[in-house]
């Protein structure tokens, strides 16, 4: 996760360098209309000629006025036309922060994301904000979320430690989702809590019933270290790329992020890939990793024979 004392310290290193490139971090880049990022990885686990198109949607962090529902429109017109066979929301559609004009309920960002099209459906899972900003499942230390709930009830299926099997082309694979890691984090000081994230990544590859391609949709990416090479590939958010990244160097990140799987295309047991994500946690101020929609393809359209 990012941490506030080193996020603050970095927008206090960006004021040192100049007023003008803090203003940027804070009322440019946040709100800059999102860039499209592909990656076309070309893991074992896929077959090649098995295409698929994935939208991948991280950390929007719904408010006024960083992130409207009129921008959230806007990124569900800009993800619907890649015409993507599949859309995953990663996770903390909830606000990270405080310096907002407005908290948006969730019920209306929700129906908002109604609006996401693809031929293979929408699919989510929750993030660590989801979970802590919703003060009764802290205290009771356990419960489905507010943000959980908003999105079921507007037709999008949430995963938690669960999969389901999607078919392209009359051929099968799965999409599993992993519990948010982090959880029950505050709910520890209510002594309620009977763990600290909701994952179980055992559990979910468990209920995978063949040998058809896994891809893993994790908020936090730090899980891909003990991610087997049954799954084909793992989706990450949450770091938001450190939110401040410069030449290649993300100092709001703690160390365990800052080097390893903070941003981009990484090849462990499966490949992973991290999204720099949409909106901000703890401070509005982005520098170096503007908002993003990934695009992920897989495999290759068969090539026709030639008569």
């Amino acid at each position: 996760m990012i941490s506030r004392r080193h996020l603050i310290r970095s927008v206090g290193g960006l004021s040192a360098l100049g007023i003008s490139t803090a203003a940027y971090g804070v009322g440019v880049e946040p709100e800059l209309r999102p860039r499209i990022t592909r990656y076309h990885p070309t893991p074992r686990q896929w077959p090649a000629d098995l295409p698929l198109k994935i939208a991948v949607i991280a950390d929007i962090h719904a408010c006024d006025p960083w992130m409207s529902l009129e921008r959230i429109e806007a990124i569900v017109d800009q993800a619907n036309a890649l015409r993507p066979d599949l859309i995953v929301l990663l996770g903390d559609y909830v606000a990270g922060h405080h310096y907002v004009t407005r908290l948006i309920p969730a019920d209306e960002w929700a129906r908002v994301l109604m609006g996401l099209k693809a031929p293979l459906g929408v699919h989510a899972v929750m993030g660590n904000h989801d979970y802590w900003d919703d003060k009764v499942v802290q205290r009771a230390g356990q419960g489905t979320t507010v943000a959980h709930r908003a999105l079921q009830a507007a037709g999008i299926p949430v995963y938690e430690n669960n999969v389901v099997r999607l078919v392209k082309d009359g051929r099968s694979f799965w999409l599993a989702g992993l519990g948010d890691q982090l959880a029950y984090a505050p709910a520890q000081r209510y002594g309620r809590a009977r763990r600290f994230g909701a994952d179980d990544l055992a559990a979910a590859l468990a209920k995978v019933t063949d040998d058809a391609p896994v891809i893993l949709l994790a908020h936090e990416p730090n899980i891909a270290w003990r991610v087997p090479a049954r799954v084909t590939l793992q989706l990450s958010g949450h770091t938001h790329g450190g939110q401040i990244r410069l030449f290649g160097w993300s100092p709001a990140l703690p160390q365990q992020y800052a080097v390893q799987l903070a941003y981009g295309h990484f090849q462990l047991k499966c490949d992973v890939i991290v999204s720099g994500g949409l909106g901000c946690s703890i401070l509005p101020v982005r520098v170096g990793v503007p908002p993003e929609i990934v695009e992920v393809t897989l495999g290759r359209a068969p090539v026709a024979a030639v008569s």
